[in-house]
């Protein structure tokens, strides 16, 4: 794999692991205004974005044209505020694991979806690895009870995981990782804000307490400043079809940590799910096409390398063939 492929590989898996890792912190935040904390995390995490934007930040978004501001607003509407609200929603009428199944099965949407935009057909090997984490990472939760409701705003919950994603796509190359974060940070805590007073009024923002500001800083640093910057610096590398593959880690990555706070258990199915995770990832990304090829080439390099001789001063002289010269 080469090198940028495998940067990106890695930035996007540990964005996702972040993201997994932090659902101890949405627990937390259960009795504060669902509006009100989006706003203070997207608000907090583009303040701490913006010394890193890099200069001509400004130039390049006055380059953007209308549409491409319209695919901003609707990537922070959609994949984060909507993509939010939708699992809080789905959680009213359903256990966890409803919105976590259909979330999963973001990496096949966009394994389609991506190519059928550019006007081409899904890549086998994207789509089968898609296929695998989308059923590992139903494994690892399982299946919950749930009504129509919660289905419903399961699948908006999918929705907005693809959106934020495929709807990057065209903004990400003009405005890079860092300055593309920033900018939809601000536009969705703006949105938060209009959501709030429209549906909670006067009492939409609130300071919160100890634990509280704990969840809301873990949320704006590490999950949103640290994890959308490498997130979009991985999709950057390696495309969002392969990049969505890594979303599997999530719940992995959620399973994984809730035995260490008490909030849940990781048996047989979390492993056997993980597993397929693994699969699925090391398929779509292509690692395993590459390291099968590489040992075939490996190996008729070594059947066909012929044999060789040295001569008094180290050098390699091979038969029927004068020895290139070498530095002394």
């Amino acid at each position: 794999m080469k090198v940028t492929t495998t940067r990106g590989a890695l930035l996007a898996a540990f964005a996702c692991v972040l993201v997994g890792a932090s659902f101890t912190a949405n627990s937390v935040l259960g009795e504060y205004p669902y509006a009100g904390g989006q706003f203070l995390r997207y608000g907090l995490a583009c303040l701490l974005l913006l010394p890193l934007v890099g200069k001509g930040s400004t130039a390049r978004l006055r380059a953007l044209a209308p549409r491409q501001w319209v695919r901003l607003v609707l990537l922070a509407a959609i994949g984060m505020v909507g993509f939010n609200l939708a699992v809080i929603a789905a959680e009213r009428t359903a256990e966890p694991a409803v919105p976590g199944v259909f979330v999963g099965c973001a990496p096949v949407v966009v394994a389609v979806l991506v190519p059928l935009l550019d006007g081409r057909g899904p890549r086998r090997a994207v789509l089968y690895g898609a296929l695998l984490v989308a059923v590992g990472a139903c494994a690892v939760q399982g299946w919950g009870r749930t009504d129509g409701a919660g289905l419903a705003f399961s699948v908006c919950a999918l929705a907005g995981e693809v959106g934020f994603a495929v709807l990057a796509v065209p903004v990400l190359r003009p405005l890079g990782p860092r300055l593309l974060s920033a900018t939809v940070c601000a536009v969705a805590a703006l949105e938060s804000a209009a959501v709030g007073v429209l549906v909670d009024g006067a009492w939409w923002l609130r300071r919160p307490d100890a634990a509280e500001a704990a969840a809301l800083l873990w949320q704006a640093v590490v999950v949103t400043v640290v994890g959308f910057v490498c997130w979009y610096m991985g999709m950057q590398r390696i495309g969002a079809e392969r990049a969505t593959l890594f979303s599997g880690l999530i719940p992995v990555a959620a399973a994984g940590t809730a035995p260490l706070v008490g909030t849940g258990s990781y048996g047989l199915a979390q492993a056997a799910g993980s597993a397929l995770v693994g699969l699925g990832v090391a398929l779509g990304s292509g690692a395993l096409n590459l390291t099968s090829a590489n040992r075939r080439i490996g190996g008729r390099a070594r059947r066909a390398a012929p044999a060789a001789t040295f001569r008094g001063n180290d050098r390699p002289e091979w038969r029927g063939v004068r020895a290139p010269e070498t530095p002394e």
